[in-house]
Formats: C-alpha cells, sequence, structure tokens
C-alpha cells in the first residue's frame, strides 16, 4: 500500500509527514491556493526541499499555461528534484493539450502523472503513453453523478497489464479508502482530514486507555 499526503501546506506535511505512513506529497494549483499561495510565485525549490527534509520520496507538481510555458516549468521542476534529493513528479492534465506534451516531457526522463481522469477510458490513453501514474478524482465522479466505484473497478483490471499506476485522489473518507482497497488498489493521495480519519479509531482508544488502567492497578 503507499499513501501520499495530498496538501501544499508545508505545516500540514510538518504534523504529518513524520508518522512515516506517506510515500510522498501530492500538489496542484487548487490545493497551493487553498494554502495561500500563488502559483506563479511559488518557490518549489524551497517547497521541494522540506518535502525531502520531512522523508518524502516524491514530490508531484502540475504544469500550467500554454504548451511552451508548461515545457519550461516541467524542465524546471526536474531540475529542482535534483538539488533538492527528491523525484519530483510532472502532473499533466488529460486534455488533448496536455496529452500531446507528454512525449516531449517524458523526454527529459522524470516521472509523469496524468490528472484529473474522471473515466476508466483514460486508463488507456495513459497506458499507451507509458505514463508513470494516472489520478482518477473518485469523489468528483460521484459529484458529477458518475459510477465511480465502477469506474475504479475498470480501472484496477486494466492496471494489472499496465505500467501506469493509479494514484486514486478525491478520497472523502477512510471509508471510501477502503471500498476502493477492496477492488484491488493500493495507491492513494488524502487530505489531512481523510488522514486523520484513517489513522483513528475510539474503539482503539479506549483499548490503551483500559492497558494504561491495568498497568495502574485498575482492572475495572
Amino acid at each position: 500500500m503507499r499513501l501520499y499526503l495530498d496538501s501544499a501546506d508545508s505545516s500540514e506535511w510538518l504534523n504529518l509527514m513524520p508518522t512515516g505512513a506517506f510515500y510522498g506529497i501530492t500538489t496542484n494549483p487548487l490545493l497551493t491556493a487553498r494554502a495561500g499561495l500563488v502559483y506563479d510565485d511559488i518557490s518549489w525549490k524551497n517547497l521541494a526541499f522540506i518535502a525531502a527534509d520531512v522523508g518524502a520520496k516524491e514530490i508531484h507538481v502540475q504544469v500550467h499555461g500554454d504548451t511552451q510555458q508548461a515545457l519550461k516549468f516541467a524542465e524546471k521542476i526536474y531540475e529542482i528534484g535534483c538539488s533538492a534529493g527528491i523525484e519530483c513528479v510532472v502532473k499533466i492534465p488529460l486534455t488533448l493539450e496536455g496529452i500531446a506534451m507528454v512525449p516531449k516531457i517524458k523526454r527529459m526522463g522524470g516521472k509523469i502523472l496524468l490528472t484529473a481522469c474522471f473515466d476508466a477510458k483514460q486508463m488507456i490513453t495513459a497506458s499507451a503513453l507509458d505514463a508513470d501514474y494516472i489520478a482518477p478524482y473518485f469523489g468528483r465522479m460521484l459529484d458529477a453523478g458518475i459510477d465511480a466505484m465502477a469506474h475504479m473497478q475498470a480501472i484496477a483490471v486494466m492496471s494489472k497489464n499496465s505500467s501506469c499506476r493509479p494514484i486514486i485522489a478525491s478520497v472523502r473518507s477512510a471509508l471510501q479508502l477502503v471500498e476502493i482497497a477492496e477492488l484491488g488498489h493500493n495507491c492513494f493521495t488524502i487530505s489531512q482530514s481523510v488522514a486523520h480519519d484513517l489513522f483513528q479509531s475510539e474503539l482503539t482508544k479506549s483499548a490503551v486507555m483500559s492497558f494504561e488502567k491495568s498497568l495502574k492497578g485498575d482492572t475495572e
């Protein structure tokens, strides 16, 4: 099982990455905006060094702008990864324009993730392009009235014959994680709130309190 922390807020990284449960960190323009960051002004070098320091093996960063701007940005992100000692993964939206960029960005030698997947058919595109990752948006599929679980199941089957690894995104609860994992998925990116939902159990807390009481001689 591989988990990523879906956040551009470095304070959340400092809080959760030390648990050792997360393989890396994923970001996008919506997450940077929520963290109060202006995309064009972000010091990705600084964030990459922070991510490396807190134990992330990868940080995922999304391209933006027209094709030339996106290509220059991708090259910059890969260079930052080399200097910070962390694998920078370039995220490319699954639009026709984004798909056309993939061969050029792949020639730069770094990993890529195709993002904003809303349909199992897009797994075929990602596999044909030899992408490293694809990010299906589970929760947003539900919001759009799509049978998200059916698409998760189809993607799980297709991924068995593909080197492209699905990273399931837009998951809103630990229960959804369990249900998707039951289909065979083993890679997720989750928010801080879902992480706390996943890591905590009231019954576990109660059991630990009973253990502590027994250590003090209280067996009631």
